[in-house]
Order: structure tokens, then C-alpha cells, then sequence
């Protein structure tokens, strides 16, 4: 049913009432602390009480990897042509989005996606092709299964293999990871022998559940980035990381009597459940064509969702079957993650190809209760990339135990980790010391006592650990 302009009035004022990071903040979060904190010395070193912002400022590390605040520390759990498979082939490169899950006996499975794409000679680590792990034996990349035993010993097998361009994901509630090809790369491009564009499903727990991989064509054809499930509705919602014109959001309606769970969307016919791209409108009931004409934290925005024609897009690319004021847009829709009864989705970066306000990221938290998308952060243009200090480019996002958001960021010059109250202040966790690449894959630990995280080239994933304390709400 389509959300009436009164409806969305009445679920704005509730949504304005109800969520801590709405109100008339004019202030862009750029910088750490860029909404000035009422709190005298928050971000100060020695200030730390129960109200202090972050962990203090980052300490140089003389292995030249990874600044991180006093009192932290890392070490490498895997290394891109340093640590080994099972197998007895190198790690794979190019680590993207990961998610951590219980294992036997306390150890930590981590499935890691490689964003590796077009054909495998192209990449001097691909993911192995290993036997009955195989989608397309032409494509470099997939999943590796580490896993983290309690003594600090760590062993990595390959849970899916012959896939394409593995960026981001989202765990489910069954625990199994769901990964994304970021690629419209059909049969016959780019050296490939089978169609990519589609999510893959991998089961950190059971090798044999991955044997025979099968896309879950249900889900769409498209430049694919995270996937989330409501765990109460079983929907799922989906990124798309595309320009010419801009990506969508996109929600997958289950069919009738469908149950999700472990080897459950195997099953799904092709065309099963219906496919929809979002629509957003304004408090007056005006159409909103792009997320970055929103330019004041707590804007809220009514969401209608309509159905995809062609999801397989063969001929047309999903995106593009829709005309001008038929489905909202925004620039590079990154990461998401579950948590507070919603999604948490990523606008990456505004520039011209985008009809609103530039800005260097944007993050949302959708209600599909309320059916209302609120603007929880938003980063201002930096004026400054290659110096220490702001923030940009927000990619992969996980819900923190102890409040708000980590984020990893993909921008221009330096690379970091930084937190995000609910008030959408920021504060800096850590900072890439090795080179300029991404870091990607944030994931906590089920227990919160580690930080993973990956810098994403060559392909090195990291555990952080340290004195994390419940950050402010504010």
C-alpha cells in the first residue's frame, strides 16, 4: 500500500520523537567531533569518563601498519600472499566485507569476501578453484572461511570460488553470509563463462552446505554491494553500487509461506518473491529523485517501494528500466547492517552526477516498521583528504556493542576506522599506516572484545583489541 501523505506525517512526527539523531542540526560531520559536543574535552587524552567521546587520538605505530588510540593493539590474521590456505595456496587478495560468527569450541569463523574482478589471470592470488566450490572457473573471486581459535592459531579454506568482484555483504539471522558480485558481467565479457551480477549464499559452519554453488537469481541482477534480512519480516534489502544514472535501494518480498534458514534459499524458484526498488517522498508529500538532496542530519523521508520489472536485466540493467520520478536514486549505496530493529544503508559520496548537494557520505537508518528512512550522519565535502584529521567515503558499517557505528571509510588520502554516536558525531578508531588503500570488512567479534577489520590491498585482515567502553548516546 502506498504511504499517504498524512500516514507519512504522522510516522515522521513519531520517527522525529523517537530516534536520537533527529532534531535541526546544521553542522556537516566531517572532522572528529564535527558536532560540537557540549561536553568540555570529550575527545580530550585523560578525559575518561562516562560521557567522553572515542578513545583519544591515534598513536603512530612503529611497524608502520596501523595508528591506533593508546591502550590498543592488532595483530595480522591473515596476509595476501604471506599466510597460507588449508590448501596450501596463499591467501587471496583484495579482502572486502566480512562478518564474524560463533564457532566450536570458542573459536570465531570470519567469512572474508575478495573483490576480485574479471578473469583470473589478471590477479597474481585469485581465490583457488577449489573442487565442487565452483561457480564460473573463468572468475577470480570468492570467499575465504578463517577461522580464529582461541589461542591465537588461525586456519583459512576457500567457501566459495569462480565468482566475481565479492565487495560487500550481510550476515543472516541463521548464521550464514550472504555475498555480493559487483559486477552487470554477463557470459562472453570480460573472459567470463557464466552470467555474474547475483548474491551467493556461504555457510561458515557445514563445507558441504557450499558445495554446488547456486545463485540466488530471486534477489536480482545488478551491481550488488550489502544485503541485509529482517529477521521478523524476511525481507531483504539490498545496495547497488552504480552510476549512468545513479544506484538504487532495492527490498525482496519472500513469497507466501516461505521460511528462510540454512539451505532455504536454494530453493527459490528464479522469479520467486517480488523485487522492488525504493521511492522516497518528502513530510510534504513531495517526491524525493535523489539521497542527496537531503542536507540537515534528522531528515526523515517516507519510503513506497515499487516492483522491478525485469530483475534479471539482460537486456536493460535494472536500474535503468525506471524513468525520472518513478524510484529515489543516490551515488554509490555502500554498506549495511541490521541492528535497532532497521538497516543501516551507506550513500558513499555526492558530486555532480548527483542533482542535490555534494557531500563525502551520508548514512542512513530505514524503519520497516514505520517506513521512514532518516539521515543518522552526514559528512561534509573534505576540503583536505591527504591530511590526518576528517573523514570521508564511508563504506562498510557494523552496528558497535557499545554504541553507534564503526565504520570503515573509502575515501581520498588517508584511510580510517571512525566511530558515529547516534547524534552523528564521529570520533576516530583507527588509521591505515601501510598505504592508501581502503579499509573494509569492520566486524566485531559475538563476544565485542575484537575489532576485525581489512585493508583491503593487498588483502590483510586485522583483529583490534583494546579498552572499548559504551560510547554516548549524544
Amino acid at each position: 500500500m502506498p504511504l499517504n501523505r498524512r500516514e507519512f506525517a504522522k510516522q515522521s512526527a513519531v520517527a522525529g520523537a523517537g530516534l536520537a539523531l533527529t532534531g535541526a542540526v546544521g553542522a556537516l560531520a566531517t572532522a572528529p567531533e564535527a558536532l560540537a559536543s557540549d561536553e568540555p574535552e570529550a575527545y580530550g587524552a585523560g578525559h575518561r569518563h562516562e560521557h567522553a567521546l572515542g578513545y583519544g587520538p591515534l598513536v603512530a605505530d612503529p611497524d608502520g601498519m596501523l595508528a591506533l588510540p593508546e591502550g590498543f593493539s592488532y595483530r595480522v590474521i591473515t596476509h595476501s600472499g604471506e599466510t597460507r590456505l588449508e590448501s596450501g595456496e596463499f591467501t587471496p587478495s583484495n579482502h572486502d566485507g566480512t562478518a564474524a560468527f560463533d564457532g566450536p569450541r570458542g573459536t570465531t569463523y570470519l567469512v572474508n569476501n575478495h573483490e576480485l574482478k574479471g578473469p583470473r589471470a589478471s590477479w597474481p592470488h585469485p581465490v583457488p578453484l577449489t573442487e565442487g566450490l565452483v561457480y564460473d572457473p573463468a572468475a577470480a573471486g570468492g570467499c575465504t572461511v578463517v577461522e580464529v581459535h582461541r589461542d591465537g592459531t588461525v586456519a583459512e579454506w576457500v567457501g566459495l570460488a569462480g565468482t566475481s568482484t565479492n565487495c560487500a555483504g550481510g550476515r543472516t539471522a541463521w548464521g550464514t553470509w550472504l555475498t555480493g558480485e559487483e559486477t552487470e558481467d554477463l557470459a562472453g565479457k570480460n573472459g567470463m563463462t557464466k552470467d555474474h551480477g547475483y548474491i551467493f549464499e556461504v555457510d561458515p559452519h557445514d563445507r558441504r552446505a557450499n558445495l554446488a554453488p547456486k545463485p540466488v537469481k530471486a534477489f536480482g541482477r545488478y551491481a550488488h554491494e550489502a544485503v541485509v534480512v529482517d529477521p521478523k519480516r524476511g525481507h531483504a534489502y539490498l545496495t547497488e553500487d552504480a552510476a549512468g544514472p545513479n544506484g538504487l535501494l532495492y527490498r525482496w518480498v519472500p513469497p507466501q509461506g516461505f521460511e528462510h534458514g540454512r539451505g532455504r534459499l536454494r530453493t527459490l524458484a528464479d522469479d520467486a518473491g517480488t523485487l522492488q526498488a525504493f521511492k522516497c517522498i518528502d513530510s510534504s508529500g513531495r517526491f524525493v529523485d535523489d539521497l542527496s538532496r537531503a542536507t540537515r542530519i534528522g531528515t526523515v523521508y517516507g519510503v513506497d517501494w515499487i516492483d522491478v520489472p525485469d530483475r534479471d536485466g539482460r537486456t536493460t540493467s535494472v536500474r535503468k528500466q525506471f524513468t525520472d520520478g518513478q524510484v529515489t536514486r543516490a551515488r554509490k549505496l555502500e554498506g549495511m547492517w541490521w541492528g535497532d530493529g532497521g538497516t543501516y544503508i551507506v550513500s558513499s559520496y555526492a558530486r555532480e552526477e548527483s542533482p542535490g548537494a555534494a557531500h563525502d557520505g551520508q548514512i542512513w537508518f530505514y524503519d520497516p516498521k514505520r517506513r521512514t528512512l532518516t539521515l543518522k550522519v552526514l559528512l561534509g565535502v573534505n576540503a583536505a583528504p591527504d591530511e590526518d584529521g576528517a573523514f570521508d567515503g564511508p563504506d562498510n558499517i557494523t552496528v558497535s556493542p557499545y554504541g553507534g557505528l564503526v565504520i570503515a571509510e573509502d575515501g581520498e588520502g588517508v584511510q580510517h576506522l571512525f566511530g558515529a554516536t547516534d547524534s552523528g558525531r564521529t570520533y576516530p578508531i583507527a588509521r591505515n599506516d601501510l598505504n592508501d588503500s581502503e579499509f573494509t570488512g569492520v566486524t566485531f567479534s559475538p563476544d565485542g572484545d575484537t575489532l576485525f577489520a581489512n585493508i583491503q590491498t593487498p588483502g590483510i585482515m586485522v583483529a583490534i583489541t583494546g579498552p572499548w567502553r559504551r560510547q554516548p548516546r549524544r
